[in-house]
């Protein structure tokens, strides 16, 4: 028998992770270029020195006041205000959906999306033995709403995963869409919008929190790695019914949430408006990215996120690796021929289309 005795359908799978390169303009991993004013840096030093002097005890496992803080920052994107009972975190979003498929998937259960969609969803539902069952996206990446409502009736899902906006294409889903595929599922399973990029949604796309009331199998999550350029912090929540949320307590780890985790947090949310305050100039910059990359005649799908995937090419591995000699990293991800980059300064994204140009000129020679 092969050693280390693994399960046989984990043998011969390499581990998830996007390429980690040191090159002078990273656009691969939608990160927020703008990193915490020396205000914010100092709040969250402070609050983790006053953590570290208690570190010999175990954390609040509730976290009781950072799920008030993350409550009442949802409350504004939803006139029906989010209480802290229906607020659950972890460390990172990634960690709130593998939560989510222990606590509603499992051996004779499936979970199901619709592709092209976040790679680490099939993965979740692999490490909780769940079945993975996936739709397709129309061409432009919306959603067939009458073919998709027939595939959640017909394999019966106990969980949906329907990321909004998606990635890796950055499109956004309309709440008829969401309450329709909710009223599908019904009481048999939970569905599960994932806002991760929910900040960065164009004026006038509104967020699944306001659909919580309607449905009692919804659940909106979000994650403060982007728009709260706290990616290294690993802090990820949700907004959901509270028997959802007290479902979940039945999987989470003891004192999963460190107080350092928590500390920091609580820090980064008493300076929201700061740090969200780059949000507007990275949409502009979004949008203005699109429409430059649309006159030079590649195809780009439409964007409520900080990134944008474009195309198609017929090796876009050659563009990639064009456009990393020339010091730029972006993303091979998403259907065959589309690449993704991520929105960043305006002196990175100068960067990236002088590299882009360069390379497409090369390519046509």
């Amino acid at each position: 028998m092969d050693f280390p005795p693994l399960r046989e359908e984990l043998r011969g799978l390499q581990p998830y992770g996007a390429p980690q390169l040191d090159v002078p303009v990273q656009l691969n991993v939608n990160e927020n270029p703008y990193g915490p004013s020396p205000a914010v840096v100092a709040d969250i030093a402070t609050a983790v020195a006053e953590a570290a002097g208690v570190l010999n005890r175990y954390p609040d496992r509730e976290f009781t006041e950072l799920r008030s803080a993350l409550a009442a920052y949802l409350s504004r994107d939803t006139p029906h205000g989010i209480s802290p009972a229906q607020v659950w975190a972890a460390n990172g979003s990634n960690e709130v959906m593998l939560q989510l498929l222990q606590a509603f998937g499992g051996p004779g259960r499936c979970a199901l999306s619709f592709a092209p969609t976040y790679s680490m969803y099939p993965e979740y539902a692999r490490d909780t033995m769940t079945d993975w069952v996936q739709g397709r996206r129309e061409d432009d990446f919306s959603l067939d709403l009458d073919a998709a409502r027939a595939l959640v009736e017909e394999r019966r899902p106990s969980v949906v995963l329907l990321p909004s906006p998606n990635n890796p294409t950055g499109t956004a889903l309309p709440p008829e869409a969401v309450s329709a595929l909710c009223e599908a599922v019904g009481d048999e399973g939970v569905l599960v919008v994932d806002e991760a990029y929910g900040e960065f949604r164009r004026t006038g796309t509104p967020s699944a929190l306001e659909l919580l009331p309607q449905h009692r199998n919804l659940v909106v999550s979000r994650t403060m790695s982007k728009a709260f350029a706290l990616a290294g912090a690993r802090l990820g929540y949700l907004a959901a019914s509270p028997e959802i949320c007290d479902a979940i307590r039945v999987v989470r780890l003891p004192y999963h949430l460190s107080a350092v985790t928590q500390a920091v947090a609580l820090a980064a949310l008493r300076h929201a408006p700061e740090l969200l305050g780059r949000v507007d100039d990275l949409r502009a910059e979004r949008d203005a990215t699109v429409a430059w990359l649309r006159e030079r005649g590649h195809t780009v799908a439409d964007s409520d996120a900080n990134f944008a995937l474009f195309g198609t090419f017929p090796d876009r591995h050659a563009v990639w690796q064009g456009l990393l000699a020339r010091g730029v990293l972006i993303r091979e991800v998403g259907p065959e021929g589309w690449l993704r980059v991520s929105i960043g300064t305006a002196e990175e994204m100068t960067a990236f289309k002088q590299a882009l140009v360069e390379v497409m000129e090369e390519a046509g020679r």
